[in-house]
């Protein structure tokens, strides 16, 4: 079995489609997908619905797609490093769906486990709650959240056999697993390709059974978004 296609953009020629919604991973910039993202940005397709846990920085990571207005509606946790998300937000050219840190996580997980909806306590009493069904359970609050799942999703991992089993690197772990499981596609991107049967069992994260597509990325940028140093 070889999951693996010559590029991003060869990767996502066949089901890149104006209106779709996609899952990206990683935090920050900490684990995205940059060639994946380059590649959907070079297609054109418009009217995207993005899955993230927040939106990149102007001009790289889910910034490239919102300067070339593809994204029409963000579902996000964070979104404070991107000053074009800040100015199509407030101009109304932009739906923002927030959405808290865990329950972002969930919501993709549980999506990704056939599991259409569950309760939370977080965000009970708060606008995160406005038009949810509430409940209480064991005289506690909770609110119901939908889970969400991708028509694509675009991971980061660190390395990955040719049937599509996944290792990630430290802190790129973050969201990509859970994006990952969440797609209806998988494309992943990695930064070393390995043979069938090289991988250690134990050491996978992902399994392929999740993964429909990769490509090597073996030289990403991995842009850090604030580097703070001491002075000398």
């Amino acid at each position: 079995m070889n999951k693996v296609y010559p590029s991003a953009a060869a990767a996502l020629a066949d089901i890149a489609r104006d209106g779709m919604t996609i899952a990206v991973g990683g935090f920050g910039l900490c684990g995205i997908p940059e060639a994946l993202i380059a590649a959907l940005r070079d297609t054109k397709v418009g009217n995207l619905t993005a899955i993230s846990n927040n939106a990149g920085v102007d001009g790289f990571g889910l910034g490239q797609l919102l300067s070339t207005r593809q994204i029409k509606k963000m579902i996000a946790s964070y979104v404070g490093e991107n000053k074009e998300f800040e100015r199509q937000f407030l101009a109304g050219e932009l739906e923002l769906v927030f959405t808290p840190q865990g329950t972002l996580a969930e919501k993709l997980r549980a999506g990704g486990s056939g599991i259409p909806a569950f309760f939370t306590k977080t965000g009970y009493g708060t606008i995160v709650a406005d038009g949810k069904e509430t409940r209480e359970f064991n005289g506690q609050m909770y609110v119901m959240e939908e889970s969400l799942v991708a028509d694509v999703s675009l991971v980061k991992a660190w390395k990955a056999d040719r049937a599509g089993n996944l290792i990630y690197r430290y802190t790129a772990r973050n969201f990509n697993p859970s994006v990952a499981q969440a797609g209806k596609i998988t494309v992943v991107e990695v930064e070393e390709i390995v043979e069938n049967g090289m991988l250690d069992p134990n050491h996978i994260h992902t399994p392929g059974i999740f993964v429909h597509r990769i490509v090597l990325n073996a030289h990403p940028e991995k842009r850090i978004e604030q580097r703070t140093v001491r002075a000398q």
